[in-house]
C-alpha cells in the first residue's frame, strides 16, 4: 500500500515595524484576500492561523518581528503556482517595503503524511537543517525538489 503525502511548508519574514505601525497598514490588509486566495487554490490543504484569521499574531520565537506562513498542499507545483503565478506574486514584490531582505533561507518544505498537520517547532526545526546542511529529502526548497518518500 502506498502512503499518501502532502507537501507542508514554512516561510518567515522578519518585519521592518510592527503590525500596528501604519507603515504595514498595507499590508496587513491584504492578509484576508491573499489567505482567501490560498484556501481557494487547486491543491491547498490548511494554513496556520490565529483566531484572526491569519498568522501573524502567532509567535514561533522570542523576536516579535519574525512573521511565520506554514501551510499544506497536494504538491509542490501547487505551492508554486500559488505563490509566483496568482495575486499572491504581487504581494512579494512589494515586501521590501514591510521586510527585512534576509540574510538567510527563510523558506522550507518538506513532505508529511496525509492527514497529518505540521507543528511550529517541527518547521523550525525543518529551516534549521536546511540552513546548516542544505537541500536535503527532510528540507528543501523549490530549487532543489525531493519527491515524497517511496
Amino acid at each position: 500500500m502506498t502512503q499518501d503525502w502532502h507537501l507542508a511548508q514554512l516561510n518567515t519574514a522578519t518585519a521592518l515595524y510592527g503590525n500596528d505601525d501604519p507603515r504595514m497598514q498595507a499590508f496587513m490588509e491584504k492578509l484576508d484576500e491573499i489567505n482567501a486566495l490560498a484556501e481557494a487554490s487547486e491543491g491547498f490543504v490548511w494554513r496556520l492561523q490565529d483566531e484572526g484569521g491569519n498568522a501573524t499574531d502567532i509567535r514561533a520565537t522570542e523576536d516579535p518581528y519574525l512573521l511565520i506562513n506554514m501551510s499544506v498542499w497536494e504538491s509542490v507545483d501547487a505551492l508554486f503556482e500559488f505563490t509566483y503565478k496568482s495575486a499572491h506574486a504581487m504581494i512579494m514584490a512589494d515586501r521590501k517595503k514591510w521586510f527585512e531582505m534576509p540574510s538567510e533561507v527563510h523558506q522550507v518544505m518538506w513532505w508529511i503524511p496525509a492527514g497529518e498537520l505540521p507543528t511550529i517547532e517541527d518547521a523550525l526545526e525543518r529551516l534549521r537543517q536546511l540552513r546548516a546542511s542544505g537541500p536535503t529529502p527532510a528540507a528543501f526548497t523549490f530549487k532543489q525538489r525531493f519527491d515524497p518518500p517511496e
